[in-house]
């Protein structure tokens, strides 16, 4: 069966490259960004550097701040306002996920036209979005790299999930210099979702030996290094090797899709407005002990990268080692221990598992669910 292999073309990495992507940016002719962030980014001075690299360079930028932390339709068409009004030929995203989101929501729309509802689902898409740098300042969505776009409806509660090979940024940057100081919390929750990639992406039904290699690398560098930079915020050497571990995590997801843990987490994000990594590292375990009893051999490779000696494990034990471990990790890094300290209520689950049953991430599954089982799924994790 052949495969498509989706990535930005120019991919920047490692301390000070924000200076290369300037550079690669003036390069390319561009006139003017609209730079795609929110308040906090705006308001410790991230976006400021970024426009004084760009105006020694000649291009010119306006800004979007508006962005909410789970991006909503409006927040798209408020940007897109600017955007047109401002004339820009091109779009920057300056933050995580949320601001990545947003900025594909933006240039997708602006490239095709209508309203960003009209691109849920896979390649709905004419024409690629206007040209997109994303720039990278946490180590978890990869959202810089990918073809995924999360958007909220505000009126169904709902996240859409857009999955269009249009939404590809141009450029992704990882400079862990812009990741320096971010909170411990942000930092365990962005870190657990490159982890929730990764294992999603090697239990897919759509993974290839590429996406099992770096899904495998990534886990191995996120045991290694994120109670490090959760705990010493300041560590450049932790800060880059989550920056990669997220990025490898990427490709793996990029190219093999999700699973149930995101077809839920997005279901919890939309209803009631909670952050994507805790939702994500809260389901995580749950859905994997589901689907242990499809892949055992898959979740005890997992084990294995999660630095598990699995020599002497059958494959059913070394699942049960796997979903341990996730829990090991998510507990020293401070993820909530339920949803239930996340205020989600009982009686919503079954709607909550009717709308996960309806996300394209879950396609991917390896063992495709009930609307019983998806509400087994989310009462275990209370």
């Amino acid at each position: 069966m052949s495969t498509a292999f989706f990535i930005p073309a120019y991919n920047l990495m490692g301390a000070g490259c924000l200076i290369q992507a300037a550079d690669a940016i003036k390069s390319h002719g561009f006139k003017k960004a609209l730079i795609v962030t929110d308040k906090v980014i705006n308001s410790i001075g991230m976006v400021k550097q970024v426009q004084d690299l760009l105006t020694a360079r000649d291009v010119e930028s306006a800004v979007f701040d508006g962005t909410q932390p789970n991006p909503t339709t409006a927040n798209v068409a408020s940007g897109l306002e600017i955007l047109n009004a401002q004339a820009c030929d091109f779009v920057i995203s300056l933050g995580g996920g949320s601001p990545h989101d947003c900025a594909k929501g933006i240039a997708l729309v602006a490239a095709n036209g209508g309203h960003i509802a009209d691109y849920e689902g896979v390649d709905q898409s004419a024409k690629a979005q206007l040209p997109l740098v994303a720039i990278n300042t946490t180590a978890g969505t990869a959202s810089e790299m990918t073809r995924f776009c999360i958007i909220t409806n505000e009126t169904t509660h709902i996240k859409m999930a857009i999955v269009d090979k249009n939404t590809t940024p141009l450029m992704s940057v990882n400079d862990p210099e812009l990741m320096l100081a971010k909170p411990a919390s942000l930092t365990a929750a962005t870190g657990m979702d490159a982890l929730t990639h990764a294992i999603e992406a090697y239990v897919s039904i759509a993974a290839t030996p590429i996406t099992d290699a770096v899904a495998i690398k990534a886990m191995e560098l996120i045991q290694a290094h994120l109670r490090t930079a959760v705990e010493h915020g300041e560590n450049i050497e932790a800060r880059e090797q989550m920056a990669y571990a997220q990025f490898m995590a990427g490709m793996a997801f990029n190219n093999a899709s999700l699973g149930y843990v995101h077809a839920m987490a997005h279901q919890l994000g939309g209803f009631y407005d909670l952050p994507h990594g805790v939702c994500n590292a809260v389901l995580l375990p749950h859905v994997q002990a589901y689907n242990a009893q499809v892949c055992p051999a898959r979740l005890r490779d997992v084990a294995k990268a999660m630095g598990v000696d699995v020599t002497e494990m059958t494959p059913e034990q070394g699942a049960e080692a796997a979903i341990a471990s996730i829990k090991a990790l998510a507990l020293a890094v401070g993820i909530p221990a339920g949803l239930t300290s996340l205020n989600v209520k009982v009686e919503d689950i079954p709607e909550l598992a009717k709308n996960a049953l309806n996300d394209a991430c879950g396609f991917t599954n390896p063992k495709q669910a009930t609307h019983e089982e998806i509400c087994a799924i989310f009462n275990a994790a209370m």
